[in-house]
């Protein structure tokens, strides 16, 4: 289908030869002699040109009132103006409104297509970024938090709520799998800055000094390593949202670091020597009660009533079972697509069992139950001995109380969502200390690791021989 190519033009002779010249050249054409013309076109008979031809002075008015007047409903139309004599007023004022270029009449035919064809990759380009977000906003609709509790129901109701304000802060607590990072996705998607990027960051996932680049960016030799300039993440999700997730980790100077931020709307790169204006949404996610971290000094008091502007708080999955009802069938129907498979049934056994548990690990660990269990599955029925449901703390207990647990090559660990990230990471790397006698270069060898991580790692979760 060829790309629609708007012409607006009162001179008749003028209008007819580009539409004839822009017609052989493969676009659609349409032509006005008119703003009112034009407008009619784009507005009433919905026509969606990819680029905008237009004279800047008409018979009735200036083209830049029109732009101004359709510029939230114009899409990804890019807008050349032409005009007999140059007005700096008009440029800036057509640079304001996101007008691709203002040229002069008259005009070189060569120059002229090379422009349109730059203003065509342009509008191209803006459509396709639309189109991604509109189809993230149909995946992450507030419909997408299932659940027919009364508490699944008060959230789905707080995010509606919130995704109709422009708020720029804002805390989702809860415990881990209760649904944070896609609670973070529904604002971002069902927001006024969802054709904005999200950029989501795990402030556990990083050791202080990565973390602080990632955050804020660098210059190239601001540091050993950095061989070139690094946008940061703050910077990168301007105009858009920023999740961090699992904020209660970050150190403590860190965080002032990034309260002054929010405060500026502004950062500095690692070794840089200029301000840059950021302008962003901002949702920090813990699975830690934050306000306990304040009395303990372990968050600043200040950075956390700045974060808590407006609070959402996901319930643990035990204490809304009715709606494991409702997320079963989904996790099945997604999972049946992933995996070629057709699990239909699920038993009143199998049900039962799903009730009656705890869900240490909440929905995620649910979801991983089912996922498992179709990939297992045989039939269309959903296979109840592949549940194998256990106690959260089963699997470590059991590994403690083997004589051979701290000699042999293995570790055993759940996957099913009822241990947390941080939990693992921690007796993985107690496991690796105690098989080296804690000999840190060895312990980093066999996991991997460098010595620098594994050291940040050893003091994060306070990992010291015994008897030091």
């Amino acid at each position: 289908m060829a790309d629609t190519l708007l012409v607006i033009e009162d001179e008749i002779l003028l209008g007819a030869e580009l539409a004839r010249h822009y017609r052989r050249e493969g676009w659609e054409v349409v032509v006005a002699t008119t703003l009112a013309h034009a407008e009619r076109a784009i507005v009433d008979q919905r026509i969606d040109p990819l680029v905008v031809l237009s004279d800047m002075s008409l018979p009735d008015g200036n083209a830049l009132d029109l732009l101004e007047k359709i510029h939230s409903q114009r899409g990804g139309a890019e807008w050349i103006l032409l005009t007999a004599y140059g007005s700096v007023p008009d440029s800036v004022r057509a640079l304001r409104l996101g007008a691709f270029d203002f040229v002069e009449k008259p005009c070189d035919q060569d120059r002229l297509d090379m422009i349109v064809a730059g203003a065509a990759r342009s509008g191209r380009a803006q459509r396709r970024l639309q189109d991604e977000a509109a189809a993230q906003s149909r995946k992450y609709p507030v419909s997408s938090f299932l659940g027919h509790s009364n508490s699944a129901s008060e959230v789905r109701n707080m995010l509606t709520k919130l995704s109709h304000v422009p708020f720029s802060t804002l805390v989702v607590s809860g415990e881990t799998g209760t649904g944070k990072g896609l609670a973070a996705r529904i604002l971002h998607h069902s927001g006024a800055r969802r054709e904005g990027p999200l950029v989501e960051l795990n402030c556990a996932a990083l050791p202080r000094e990565l973390l602080e680049s990632e955050l804020f960016g660098h210059e190239a030799g601001a540091f050993t390593g950095a061989r070139g300039r690094h946008r940061g993440l703050l910077e990168q999700a301007h105009g858009g949202t920023l999740f961090l997730d699992e904020i209660g980790e970050m150190d403590l100077d860190l965080q002032a670091k990034l309260l002054k931020a929010i405060e500026d709307r502004a950062i500095r790169r690692l070794g840089g020597d200029r301000e840059i204006k950021v302008e962003v949404q901002i949702v920090a996610a813990s699975n830690r009660d934050l306000e306990s971290l304040v009395s303990a000094g372990r968050f600043r008091q200040d950075l956390f009533h700045r974060l808590s502007v407006f609070h959402l708080h996901l319930p643990a999955l035990r204490e809304r079972r009715e709606d494991v009802n409702d997320l079963v069938p989904a996790f099945l129907a997604e999972f049946n697509t992933k995996a070629g498979k057709s699990v239909k049934f699920v038993p009143p056994a199998v049900l039962s069992k799903l009730h009656a548990h705890d869900w240490p690990g909440n929905v995620r660990e649910l979801r991983n139950v089912v996922e498992r269990c179709v990939l297992f599955a045989e039939s269309e029925v959903f296979p109840e001995q592949w549940l194998q449901l256990r106690s959260a703390a089963a699997p470590v207990a059991a590994a403690a109380a083997s004589p051979t647990a701290n000699h042999n090559d293995h570790l055993l660990l759940p996957m099913d969502g009822s241990m947390a990230l941080e939990d693992m990471d921690r007796h993985i790397i107690q496991r690796a200390l105690e098989r080296t006698n804690f000999n840190v270069t060895a312990a980093a060898r066999s996991l991997g690791a460098t010595r620098e991580t594994l050291r940040y790692r050893i003091q994060k979760y306070n990992l010291a021989r015994p008897g030091n």
